[in-house]
């Protein structure tokens, strides 16, 4: 059986590795200024998972459940930001394109 404080060490490490988790898919989608391989569902659905975990944490008092999906919260919010940014900015550019085809088709 593991102490308190050996339980409270798991939850800790395990929310480090489930938080840091994100970081490289923002870093990702950041640097690729795209996210189109990116579920909006999925992460709409996970960030209420986070939300309801939130909850949890606070009404059981745990700590390290609390501060791990407050900062896992905080990287899925920003990666669905930079989603739906960047996933407007692609398809306005496809419409520019698709227009400029077709203003080109016409010259024809």
């Amino acid at each position: 059986m593991i102490t308190n404080w050996g339980a409270e060490g798991v939850g800790v490490a395990a929310a480090v590795c489930t938080t840091v988790s994100f970081v490289p898919q923002l870093l990702r989608v950041w640097r690729r200024k795209r996210a189109d391989d990116i579920s909006l569902a999925m992460f709409l659905i996970y960030a209420l998972g986070v939300v309801l975990w939130l909850v949890y944490g606070v009404e059981i008092g745990a700590f390290a459940v609390v501060l791990a999906n407050c900062a896992t919260l905080g990287l899925t919010l920003v990666i669905l930001v930079l989603k739906v940014r960047y996933d407007r900015q692609g398809r306005l550019e496809r419409m520019e394109a698709e227009r400029a085809e077709a203003g080109r088709n016409l010259g024809e």
